[in-house]
């Protein structure tokens, strides 16, 4: 009888201790929930991570958020904001990166901040890793209960990341450099134009071993930009079909053009040993 009843109370213990799990498990809104904001403008992502407090019913500026203290711009953590590229911050070049946003608020004009310890919250901020401190005068807007980053007044080379709370709306501003970048990347483009017919006529060369058509791919290719490469290419076109002398003739100017960047030019040794070979051919 005694075992029995020893039984039944670690039955009732099991009976009462099985739904605190699910209590663990248990789902509620957050007082705080984080947020993130990414968008583009022009070339450049802007992205913001944050934790979005309610107003419920409080009075923020001057009361919740003190007037003159540095505040994290958010609630819970760092405000993060990170860019793709480099930019330009109140006519500050800020690199491309991540940074803590912090704000210093007042009755009249604000002190936005990015610093360059993109975790730093309020307890741990050094004033010395400040990147950018722009002071902005705060614009009155309709009621907005939750804080909100959102990115305002975009072209391909301007934006403003503002951060909306209450009644209160701050602007960051942001020049991008989109049309510098846009021109970088078509030089880019553009010099490396040779190379998908460069590359098409070595596979002809190494694996169809069909000649002509290789050269006619090459010629493309050196009719774009004379590299070492594509006359290097050409060069051994033409020692495969048996014409050394031309084949010479191309292998001396890739030497010379390859000797103007001998970290680049991978296969010297390729051509200096052919320039020996083929000279008596030629």
């Amino acid at each position: 009888m005694r075992k029995q009843t020893r039984c039944s109370g670690w039955m009732l213990a099991l009976v009462c201790l099985s739904p605190y799990p699910a209590l663990a498990q248990l789902q509620l809104p957050r007082p705080s929930p984080q947020a993130k904001l990414s968008q583009t403008v022009g070339l450049t992502e802007i992205s913001v991570e944050y934790s979005s407090p309610g107003v419920k019913g409080r009075k923020i500026w001057g009361t919740l958020v003190p007037f003159g203290q540095l505040w994290r711009a958010g609630a819970n953590q760092a405000t993060k904001v990170t860019f793709s590229k480099d930019v330009t911050v109140a006519d500050t070049p800020v690199p491309a990166g991540s940074y803590a946003f912090f704000a210093i608020p007042t009755q009249g004009a604000w002190t936005l901040i990015l610093n360059k310890n993109p975790t730093a919250g309020t307890a741990d901020y050094k004033q010395e890793l400040d990147i950018v401190r722009v002071n902005v005068q705060p614009k009155a807007i309709a009621p907005r209960e939750r804080l909100a980053f959102l990115i305002a007044d975009s072209t391909d080379d301007v934006a403003s990341l503002d951060l909306e709370w209450e009644k209160v709306r701050v602007s960051l501003p942001i020049k991008l450099g989109t049309q510098a970048q846009a021109l970088a990347n078509i030089k880019a483009m553009t010099d490396g134009a040779w190379a998908p017919y460069n590359n098409a006529a070595r596979y002809m060369l190494e694996s169809k071993k069909d000649y002509d058509a290789g050269l006619q791919l090459v010629d493309k290719s050196i009719a774009t930009k004379e590299h070492w490469f594509n006359l290097w290419t050409k060069a051994q076109l033409l020692a495969a079909k048996g014409n050394y002398r031309e084949a010479y003739a191309y292998a001396e100017k890739a030497k010379q053009l390859g000797d103007k960047t001998p970290d680049a030019f991978f296969m010297s040794d390729d051509v200096n040993k052919a320039l020996k070979d083929w000279k008596g051919k030629s």
